[in-house]
């Protein structure tokens, strides 16, 4: 983290309009253009060749629904003030109380590429999750590293088959901290986020729509979920890609 980390006055200004809505309700959603300066302001570089990068993904064949509808790649990093630091490729795990569709076993997937592993707009995107994640932990909570995982998700649509961005339904993730950017929709509809509390009710809403739109989830206070995708036009290919951090204590 040898860059500077959002020093400027708008990055900070978004910033704690971001942090604001998180503190008070566990959720915000920070529109493209705001998320787009503070990711600038961040080092971000080359947003299209990111995004080029969602075309080389492998399909999660790990769909207990027996879809084939996901394809994915997925890393983990260790966060800290000073680096990032890229961890040995591992399975990703999750329990089965968090989810009912796909957990309780490890589940390998394609490596995220070494050049988006370094890429400028990731960096950027972890730095920003790493300084609202700093800001709104106690000092006495705070980790010495964040253990973080990343995911490139798209969720293909057909006529004959939705996609289903959150197939296990309305979840936590296990983790602390979730952060999810909108990549690039293409020719779907649908795919609303839903924000639940702890005891079901629904207590917010919003699409993902523009490339760099961003929700942000406490996890240990919300639930969310993601309503399933259809194309627009069938006789075109129809997808919704979005990158998905998560952070936990080490």
């Amino acid at each position: 983290m040898s860059e500077p980390m959002f020093t400027n006055t708008l990055a900070d200004t978004i910033i704690q309009s971001l942090e604001t809505p998180l503190a008070k309700d566990g959720f915000a959603f920070l529109q493209a253009q705001a998320m787009q300066a503070v990711l600038e302001a961040g080092g971000l570089r080359g947003w299209e060749d990111f995004a080029a990068s969602w075309n080389d993904l492998g399909v999660d064949r790990y769909m207990a629904d027996g879809g084939r509808y996901r394809r994915r790649r997925y890393a983990t990093f260790s966060l800290t003030l000073d680096a990032v630091t890229r961890k040995p490729h591992q399975p990703h795990y999750q329990s089965r109380d968090y989810n009912t569709l796909n957990g309780g076993v490890e589940r390998w997937f394609k490596p995220v590429l070494p050049a988006l592993g370094e890429h400028p707009a990731l960096m950027a995107i972890l730095r920003l999750a790493l300084r609202v994640v700093t800001d709104l932990t106690p000092a006495e909570r705070r980790p010495n590293a964040w253990h973080t995982e990343i995911h490139q998700f798209r969720i293909e649509a057909r006529p004959d088959a939705l996609g289903h961005p959150t197939p296990e339904g309305l979840h936590r993730d296990g983790v602390d901290w979730v952060f999810v950017v909108m990549v690039r929709r293409e020719n779907v509809a649908q795919g609303e986020t839903s924000i639940h509390d702890l005891s079901h009710k629904q207590v917010g809403s919003f699409t993902l729509t523009n490339p760099m739109d961003t929700a942000v989830v406490n996890d240990n206070r919300v639930y969310h979920g993601v309503t399933p995708v259809q194309p627009v036009d069938p006789s075109s290919p129809a997808y919704r890609d979005v990158l998905v951090v998560t952070l936990r204590h080490e």
